[in-house]
């Protein structure tokens, strides 16, 4: 840093008071004009005036949340105690993966159902088999096989139902419940520990899982704001956790209800999220701009001087001209002021390394 200013200084040292002398033969000292050199002239940059519509931003205040749409609560069927539970909070899990495994009275009832149709279905058979050879020895009815034929396949339906059941749920015929995801995604939330008893009827998830490639941030918007939100607004977000560092967005949708106690609106943003750096429950900050309907000269806010609860702006008109100008600033947003007096559209100012320029202009 001192480097850069020991530098700067040496090239306004090299520009010069230069003294002129008139037609006249005037003395050179009574007319003294600050001269830029070449070197510094290439250290400053230029920008134009220039009128455009005011844009306004509003800060809000949100966190970074999991897409509902994209999250399930995985609840147990079951009641009992939980043998092993294979999934952390914050793990990443595949779809189809064990979560946890029960061990539960339940699953035995259905065991017994299981190993019941299985019977019914040997004893069918063996009655279908008896059935057909005494109707091939003509000593059996057509109609008394056709209703063994019958009484095989209500088993075999009934057989079919039980262990659909133990596919869909995770059964398996040791009285266990595999609690399995139904998505790939992160533990985001978890209630379950290993020996812990969950009731039968259990009402509550034990685990949330979520994808979180792509998440939401949801912001309060203050009543008196409300109405400057629209859906589709250009908006920024940035964390703490990653300062600088600004996520571009837009609102895509605004809840149009007020909370009755903080008396703010939510919208909310979605925001790819690749690299998962965005966590939910994160706090964030939401810069979303708007259009005012004024239009004014603007210029890059770098070009703004502070000096003693006054601004100023450095105007460029050639190397051997440059003013000192006081400016009333209407409003800044990001990178941009808004003047409503003192330049003019078209007219150049400085907007880099004219703090040394003003310091030598007004000694």
């Amino acid at each position: 840093m001192c480097c850069g200013k020991i530098a700067l200084l040496t090239l306004l040292s090299a520009t010069a008071l230069v003294a002129c002398t008139t037609s006249d033969g005037e003395n050179a000292d009574d007319h003294k004009t600050f001269v830029l050199s070449d070197a510094m002239l290439k250290n400053v940059k230029l920008d134009t005036v220039t009128r455009s519509m005011v844009n306004g931003v509003l800060d809000l205040n949100g966190k970074i949340v999991a897409d509902e749409n994209r999250m399930v609560e995985v609840f147990p069927i079951v009641g009992g105690n939980v043998l092993a539970v294979n999934a952390d909070l914050g793990d990443y899990v595949k779809k189809g993966q064990t979560l946890a495994v029960i061990k539960s009275g339940e699953v035995a009832e259905y065991d017994k159902e299981l190993i019941d149709a299985q019977s019914d279905v040997l004893v069918a058979e063996k009655n279908l088999h008896v059935k057909q050879d005494l109707f091939e020895s003509k000593l059996s009815s057509e109609r008394e096989l056709v209703s063994a034929q019958k009484e095989l396949e209500k088993a075999e339906a009934a057989l079919r139902k039980v262990k659909e059941t133990f596919s869909i749920y995770n059964f398996n015929e040791r009285s266990e419940y595999h609690l399995k995801t139904p998505i790939s995604g992160f533990v985001i939330y978890k209630n379950i520990n290993r020996d812990m008893t969950l009731p039968s009827g259990q009402s509550e998830s034990v685990f949330t899982i979520a994808e979180l490639d792509e998440v939401w941030a949801v912001a309060n918007v203050y009543e008196s704001d409300i109405s400057r939100i629209r859906e589709g607004m250009d908006v920024t977000v940035t964390t703490l956790s990653y300062q600088g560092e600004q996520i571009p967005g837009k609102i895509d949708k605004i809840f149009n209800v007020l909370d009755p106690q903080t008396k703010t609106m939510r919208v909310r943003i979605r925001i790819p999220n690749p690299q998962f750096k965005l966590k939910p429950e994160m706090l964030a900050t939401v810069k979303a701009k708007y259009n005012e309907s004024s239009v004014l000269p603007s210029v890059p806010s770098s070009a703004i001087i502070f000096d003693n609860s006054r601004k100023f702006v450095m105007i460029f008109k050639d190397r051997f001209n440059i003013e000192t100008r006081e400016v009333d600033v209407y409003k800044s947003a990001d990178s941009t002021t808004w003047l409503s007096a003192g330049v003019e559209p078209g007219e150049v100012v400085i907007s880099k390394n004219q703090l040394f320029i003003y310091d030598a202009l007004n000694d």
